[in-house]
């Protein structure tokens, strides 16, 4: 037997490991993998090779993504305790070079956790950076609201207009972020049960109905529908 032939048996292969996982999420061939990782096919055909521990954490992290596992169990999977209970058994007398030396794996698997730990900690910025930039566009209703509102309570005589214009901030800020409501309170408009809500009464779609409270949505995507009435039971 040839020492090439002696080789390609010997060698780990993890090609069943790695199709069972695709099957478990209906990926059916390396090259959808591929794609919808975004990992190279020559990159799984190392994973499949038993070479995970010459892999980048990066790489793994995004087959773990879809294949919907952890990283720590891709590496689990991959090492070469794994491959006997779903491929067949092989030479275990191979030479050690073609096995990941277990310092190779903790050094990924402790790569792994130090990226974990970055993103937590860039989505814990990315959230503070989002609640204090959302409190500057709220700060003129923080401060004044509270006041307007004490205010009401002691003087019954106070118009409420005026503190119509203490809400402009709030507006403002759900202008950024895409929400728009939908009508206006008071509205007629044709009933349409994917934007609006019946609250009382029957109305049938496309038959006139008047806004009670506003609903909202954000582009395409409905946040709250408008809760309306059939206008020929107001008076």
């Amino acid at each position: 037997m040839s020492a090439s032939s002696h080789k390609n048996q010997s060698a780990p292969n993890y090609t069943q490991q790695l199709q069972y996982l695709m099957h478990q999420v209906d990926v059916s061939s390396f090259r959808q993998l591929s794609r919808v990782s975004g990992v190279s096919e020559r990159q799984m055909k190392r994973l499949r090779q038993g070479q995970v521990s010459q892999m980048r954490v990066e790489t793994l992290l995004k087959l773990s993504q879809v294949l919907q596992i952890s990283v720590d169990q891709l590496l689990t999977l991959f090492s070469p305790e794994s491959i006997s209970p779903m491929t067949p058994s092989r030479d275990r007398t191979s030479p050690s070079s073609e096995i990941p030396a277990p310092e190779s794996l903790d050094n990924l698997k402790q790569e792994y956790h130090r990226l974990q730990q970055q993103f937590a900690e860039q989505r814990e910025i990315l959230l503070q950076e989002f609640q204090q930039s959302s409190v500057q566009v709220l700060e003129s209703w923080l401060l004044q609201w509270p006041t307007a509102a004490y205010a009401v309570t002691q003087n019954n005589q106070l118009p409420a207009i005026r503190l119509l214009p203490l809400i402009k901030p709030v507006e403002q800020l759900l202008q950024q972020w895409g929400i728009e409501a939908i009508a206006s309170v008071g509205d007629e408009l044709t009933y349409d049960p994917q934007w609006h809500q019946l609250m009382s009464g029957t109305v049938q779609p496309g038959e006139l109905v008047r806004v009670r409270y506003v609903g909202y949505r954000q582009g395409d995507k409905l946040l709250y529908r408008a809760k309306v009435s059939p206008v020929n039971n107001q008076g």
